[in-house]
């Protein structure tokens, strides 16, 4: 078969070009560090680094956001760090202001230590984080969670939690809102009892006017069939003869008589002690016509924190001289006491949750790093380079290509004209 010059020129020409390719692919594998440049070196690897490379970067967004719920939870713990510690300064100061010995003067003085714990605890539940953003507002933090109405304070936020997705099955609460701080009882908190003259509904709308005291209430039999029900105490007197009527509260809010019946039950001013609903209060003290006292579960009682305060405040900072006055003292201080504890137990309820979820923060921490080890593993089998393999193939490639530039050489020099 007759080959022309031409062809010959054209075949070595193409053969070296081929040789010169597969040299540089290899080349660029070395300088690289990657199997697949590009995506036709390998497709099928090509795609599914696409696929690790974008799981890659969605864990890495995981890992951002969990930074940033880790600033916001523990700085919502530290601040309730606080909370706790003032809390338990204000019953500190209210066991001191219990005692007989004190004067009004040094009761003022009491107060005046109070209303500072009282001012430092605001500030507490205003707490703004790093952007200015109130930490116990829920959605509402943009302004203050807890205003001042009157001589009161009042939550103005919502009762939603702000939340951030840390990992793609997990969604985290970052915060949690004042009123679960603030305005809430821990679970199992027991009875409450208080002091006042009550009303159809069973609400205190005045002061007693008598020297009735109580301590407790104290459960005594948690398995009684009426236990969680409140309870109230009203005393009928003609100056001479006191008498007492219980009544509890049914399941539609009507007050009714217990079973058994304690109705026009003969009180003793020197110590009475009343049993029901697997509760027992102690009383003393000389009644007056329509006085009275309630007890119930703390859930259903005063769980606001600073109204805690604002009562302890009002009677502190009040003369207590005739013996009613004496008397509303110690049941609020006693009440009070009892309602610092629980916001204590609540406080510390919502502190522990934060410390569980800067542990789980750890733990998903520890899982997304684990996962990352094997996205880089992955990838690293899909497109990088075995330096070994491609060295060889580099110094093959420069033989070949050597051997095609030299046989280009010896091509072109065969030609007739060379033995004319």
């Amino acid at each position: 078969m007759r080959i022309s010059t031409v062809t010959m020129f054209d075949q070595s020409v193409a053969s070296m070009n081929r040789q010169q390719g597969d040299f540089l692919k290899v080349s660029q594998q070395i300088a690289s560090g990657r199997r697949v440049v590009n995506p036709s070196d390998d497709p099928q690897a090509a795609s599914r680094a696409v696929g690790v490379s974008q799981a890659q970067a969605v864990t890495k967004q995981y890992a951002d956001a969990r930074v940033s719920a880790r600033n916001s939870l523990a700085q919502a713990e530290s601040v309730l760090n606080s909370v706790s510690d003032a809390v338990i300064s204000a019953k500190t100061l209210l066991v001191q202001a219990s005692s007989d010995t004190l004067s009004d003067s040094d009761r003022q003085s009491v107060a005046s230590e109070l209303r500072g714990v009282y001012e430092t605890l605001i500030g507490q539940a205003n707490a703004t984080d790093g952007n200015g953003r109130y930490l116990f507002g829920g959605y509402q933090d943009s302004s203050a969670p807890f205003v001042r109405n009157g001589d009161a304070i009042t939550y103005v936020g919502d009762n939603n939690t702000r939340a951030q997705r840390v990992d793609a099955s997990r969604e985290m609460p970052v915060s949690d809102n004042g009123a679960s701080i603030f305005n809430s009882v821990a679970s199992g908190a027991g009875y409450l009892s208080e002091a006042g003259k009550l009303d159809v509904a069973g609400d205190i709308n005045a002061r007693n006017e008598g020297s009735v005291t109580f301590s407790g209430p104290q459960v005594v039999n948690n398995s009684d069939p009426n236990h969680g029900s409140a309870f109230r105490v009203d005393f009928t007197s003609d100056g001479v003869t006191h008498t007492y009527t219980v009544q509890m509260q049914d399941e539609n809010g009507d007050w009714v008589d217990t079973v058994p019946p304690l109705n026009g039950e003969a009180y003793d001013p020197a110590g009475q002690t009343i049993s029901v609903g697997g509760v027992r209060l102690e009383l003393q003290g000389t009644p007056e016509d329509g006085d009275g006292v309630r007890f119930a579960t703390a859930d259903s009682m005063n769980h606001n924190l600073f109204e805690t305060l604002e009562k302890a405040l009002s009677v502190l900072e009040n003369p207590a001289g005739t013996p009613a006055e004496k008397a509303e003292l110690r049941n609020t201080l006693r009440t009070a006491m009892r309602e610092l504890d629980n916001s204590l137990d609540n406080v510390l309820t919502v502190r522990a949750s934060m410390g569980a979820r800067l542990n789980e923060l750890d733990v998903v921490d520890a899982v997304s790093d684990n996962r990352m080890v094997n996205y880089e593993q992955t990838l690293s089998d899909l497109i990088d380079l075995d330096y070994s393999k491609a060295i060889a193939e580099y110094s093959l490639r420069q033989v070949g290509l050597q051997a095609a530039q030299k046989a280009f050489v010896d091509v072109k020099s065969l030609s007739l004209f060379n033995f004319l």
